[in-house]
């Protein structure tokens, strides 16, 4: 285990990986499994997606399949897919980064039995798809292993208050997303429970052409 770094030391390393992982994700595609509940209102359903990242970035979503309550599928998970494109599609770079972000550091810490840096960050301004919370990284790579926190600004009046944890896998030296967990309150139809699981990692041929899927609309 490295020895516990300054907080500036260890912020740069962590935006140098971060660079590298942005890098190395550009042109990959995975399958996506969303679960979604109302439990106010006893509704459950679950989209099969594939997930597809553009060389230039861009998130798209290909529909392979969806079970469940029809509500679930227009309400809440074609929403969800929209506030995501919406977020990444603005123009703007919303990378966690100190242009985006204050940071402060909590140094080297124990988490879920394993040792890793902690930061608090909290967004410079309010625009969708910046969160207040904090960013947990391998300590041997600066690779983020989770982020939390909730949205300072939500993307669709549908909702009123968006929190998430989001953990990562790394393999090959790169953090990949693995699980997103997040309770969305919206105005209407009280809490909505998401669960997303990122599987089956592989590079899309360069001449694929992917279609979004409902509410997920490319960048």
């Amino acid at each position: 285990m490295p020895p516990e770094g300054s907080g500036a030391e260890v912020l740069q390393r962590y935006l140098t990986a971060s660079e590298t992982q942005k890098s190395a994700m550009r042109g990959m595609r995975s399958d996506v499994d969303i679960d979604a509940k109302l439990p106010k209102l006893k509704k459950e359903g679950r989209l099969h997606a594939l997930r597809s990242i553009s060389k230039v970035g861009q998130v798209t979503y290909r529909m392979l399949g969806f079970s469940g309550d029809n509500t679930i599928k227009k309400d809440v998970i074609a929403r969800y897919l929209n506030a995501e494109v919406q977020a990444q599609g603005n123009g703007q770079d919303l990378s966690i980064t100190p242009a985006n972000y204050k940071f402060k550091f909590r140094g080297l810490q124990g988490h879920d039995g394993q040792q890793v840096y902690v930061f608090s960050v909290a967004p410079r301004k309010k625009e969708v798809g910046l969160f207040k919370g904090e960013i947990w990284l391998d300590p041997a790579t600066c690779m983020p292993l989770r982020e939390q926190g909730r949205f300072v600004k939500n993307p669709s009046i549908f909702f009123r208050r968006m929190e998430f944890v989001r953990t990562y896998d790394i393999q090959d030296g790169v953090s990949r997303p693995l699980h997103i967990d997040s309770v969305v309150q919206t105005r209407i139809v009280g809490p909505v429970e998401l669960s997303i699981n990122f599987d089956n990692y592989t590079r899309a041929p360069d001449d694929e052409s992917e279609e979004p899927a409902a509410g997920g609309d490319s960048q």
